[in-house]
């Protein structure tokens, strides 16, 4: 019987934490999401939320420090998080969904080969200016 902890992997990604001027924004885009990619809440206190896959989580906080409103995904830094989705079904299901929960599709016109012909995957950002991949696994 396993101990209940995951195997850590040197080098494994631990977490991400991303900084955002809008809590309550973010976690009904980002809350909507991964929940929806299998992700649990993990952490929740006034300024932040944190949500858990395997051994990774993900933080959104609000905080203090922060020294600007949105996030700029074109500028030096963090352009997107690419995340596996599961079947190609699935991500034209989370596609349908995403306007309701904050996020829009980006390059519709390419869609969802925006990322080349041997790709499969949907390129959205929410209300923050922020991108996720979404990753068909492959065929």
């Amino acid at each position: 019987m396993g101990s209940g902890r995951e195997a850590l992997t040197v080098g494994a990604l631990h977490h991400v934490e991303l900084w955002v001027p809008d809590l309550a924004a973010a976690t009904l885009s980002w809350g909507w999401l991964l929940g929806e990619l299998g992700w649990t809440p993990y952490q929740d206190w006034p300024a932040g939320r944190s949500w858990r896959l395997g051994a990774t989580y993900l933080v959104l906080e609000e905080s203090p420090a922060l020294s600007g409103r949105v996030h700029d995904r074109l500028a030096p830094g963090l352009n997107h998080l690419a995340l596996h989705a599961g079947p190609p079904a699935a991500v034209d299901r989370l596609v349908a969904a995403a306007p309701d929960h904050g996020w829009e599709l980006l390059f519709p016109d390419r869609h969802p080969h925006a990322g080349g012909p041997a790709s499969y995957a949907a390129y959205l950002t929410d209300n923050q200016g922020y991108e996720v991949e979404l990753v068909a696994d492959p065929t």
